[in-house]
């Protein structure tokens, strides 16, 4: 458990940072920034493996690729969800996935928290 929520914390972080950065991107608060963090976790549990498996066709003719609009849909869905958190355009969602990834890499990398 204190394991999950320094990763909240950690992907909160990367996700404050990338709305500051990436215009287009706006997180009202850092704690709208965990919401958010939280938000993504619940959608990539629960959504993603779904719109996985029923895009399954197109994501293995893109050779993984559809992957990354997948993820982008993501993003719109919590900036759907979460008032305080805005991601303006589909273009703007993919970066900011794609940035997401880095950097959650790159921070959970930097504090240890690699997955077992």
């Amino acid at each position: 458990m204190k394991k999950y929520i320094v990763q909240l914390l950690v992907n909160a972080i990367a996700v404050y940072v990338i709305a500051a950065i990436l215009p287009g991107a706006y997180v009202s608060s850092y704690w709208i920034a965990i919401l958010v963090a939280f938000g993504l976790s619940l959608l990539n549990l629960v959504v993603k493996p779904l719109l996985v498996i029923f895009t399954l066709p197109i994501t293995l003719l893109t050779l993984g690729l559809f992957l990354l609009v997948i993820n982008a849909i993501i993003i719109k869905m919590a900036d759907g969800l979460i008032t305080g958190f805005d991601v303006h355009g589909f273009f703007t969602a993919l970066f900011f996935s794609l940035l997401l990834s880095f950097l959650q890499s790159l921070l959970h990398g930097m504090f240890g928290l690699k997955e077992d």
